[in-house]
């Protein structure tokens, strides 16, 4: 029998998260040793903290890894998240940024006059990533390091519906998907290639998993109905998706907001895991929906974390473990501290929590 795992005696330097053998058990239902579960803090965050931050990621090694004893982790903001800053990616979009320490949002758009469709070129996916180069080499070599400690693979597949509205501006493509203009094909078959260029390379890699990114989801509604999805947008994650399903490597999709009208699309298109929003989709929702036919990574209520009390936090965590999880699998947790007015005392208490509920009792 496996010895226990002990959350205040973690000795490995990587996060639990990340450790390949338990993630892919709890994906695929196989029995996991404990619930994967992960924190991200924002660069915001640390620069408020700081040395009171390290101190508390440095008592959780459980969750972040003990090798954060040798890095310097609150560095200066980068030049493209100051206050007011402005940058174009490498398709041409204009993103500003309105609060330090944040992404910022996409305020140029290059397809808003459709007449450009004709003479834009999406950038080579086999040499540009969103905002810089990429590099085969170093990721082989992260590959081969990653698999040697034992990690996780991931391949990024980057955005699918949002990368939509980025390069056509959100009301653009509100108004094609209403009207059916026929422009909207064919950029959405645009990018199903760029995509699948992109997806064969990374399974010709032999990676774990590819993950996309793809936002369509409100507070309380998808962006669109799902009868619109299943028109315009189901198709091209079928097409995407579908080298993976041959491949027999799982899919990660991250889409923020309301998506229980789909979840069974998403089963259907291929998806493996899914980071459901605990406050859009409600425990209820995701338990209905999600539990048992995918793999439940769920993005805990960031809106509560600056103004509930740490109990009311780590009951948060308790009732999701008690009422999602199942000894088979099928469920992860993540946190993403964003807010810097979240308090100290909040974000330990989460760490707390998943140490305390993440280990299955024997």
């Amino acid at each position: 029998m496996p010895k226990p795992v002990d959350p205040q005696n973690w000795t490995s330097p990587h996060p639990n998260k990340i450790h390949r053998d338990n993630y892919l058990k709890a994906i695929k239902f196989q029995h996991p040793d404990w619930i994967p579960c992960s924190m991200s803090i924002y660069q915001s965050v640390w620069a408020k903290y700081r040395e009171d931050l390290k101190a508390l990621v440095l008592r959780h090694p459980f969750v972040f890894g003990t090798y954060m004893k040798a890095k310097i982790i609150y560095g200066n903001i980068p030049k493209t998240k100051q206050p007011n800053a402005y940058h174009v990616d490498n398709w041409g979009c204009g993103w500003q940024v309105a609060k330090g320490g944040y992404e910022g949002q996409v305020v140029h758009h290059p397809l808003a006059d459709w007449n450009a469709l004709a003479t834009y070129r999406f950038p080579d996916p086999l040499k540009y990533t969103e905002r810089g180069r990429r590099s085969w080499f170093l990721e082989k070599l992260g590959h081969s390091i990653g698999r040697r400690a034992g990690l996780i693979i991931s391949g990024s597949g980057e955005r699918l519906f949002d990368r939509l509205y980025f390069l056509r501006g959100f009301d653009n493509l509100m108004r094609d998907i209403a009207i059916d203009d026929p422009n909207l094909k064919i950029l959405i078959q645009r990018l199903v290639d760029h995509e699948l260029i992109l997806t064969k390379k990374w399974l010709s890699l032999g990676v774990d998993q590819v993950n996309f990114h793809t936002d369509i989801g409100m507070q309380d509604r998808l962006m669109i109905s799902p009868r619109q999805f299943r028109k315009h947008i189901k198709p091209m994650f079928a097409a995407v998706f579908e080298p993976c399903k041959v491949a027999g490597v799982p899919v990660y999709l991250s889409s923020d907001g309301y998506l229980l009208d789909i979840v069974d699309d998403m089963v259907e298109c291929g998806v493996t895991t899914h980071d459901p929003q605990l406050r859009a989709n409600t425990i209820e929702g995701i338990a209905k929906h999600y539990k048992g036919k995918l793999c439940i990574d769920l993005d805990l209520d960031r809106q509560s974390f600056p103004f509930v009390s740490p109990a009311a936090l780590k009951n948060q965590i308790k009732q999701a473990v008690e009422l999602l999880s199942s000894p088979e699998g099928g469920f992860m947790m993540k946190a993403e501290i964003g807010d810097a007015n979240i308090p100290l005392e909040n974000i330990e208490a989460i760490c707390q929590a998943f140490e305390e509920f993440c280990i299955p009792r024997r």
